[in-house]
């Protein structure tokens, strides 16, 4: 089992070993860094990952046949009945 560090004050326990992505991420990151760093490096993570959940998001509705006007529709239909 390993233990990390979350927060300071929590630890996080990870029963399954860490993938080559993330023993990579913690060799690369185990040196010390400004905030200025650290916030550029979350948000290039989070743009990362938004990206892809949009690819999925895309691919499913094509799958689906889901158009944003099926959205629209369900948004508003939900709206009317508050």
């Amino acid at each position: 089992m390993i233990l990390i560090k979350k927060n300071m004050s929590q630890n996080l326990n990870l029963s399954n070993p860490l993938n080559d992505v993330q023993m990579m991420l913690l060799r690369l990151f185990s040196r010390p860094m400004s905030k200025n760093d650290q916030e550029a490096i979350r948000n290039l993570l989070l743009d990362y990952y938004k990206t892809e959940l949009q690819k999925e998001v895309d691919e499913t509705m094509k799958k689906k046949n889901i158009t944003r006007k099926d959205f629209d529709e369900i948004l508003n239909k939900q709206q009317r009945s508050k």
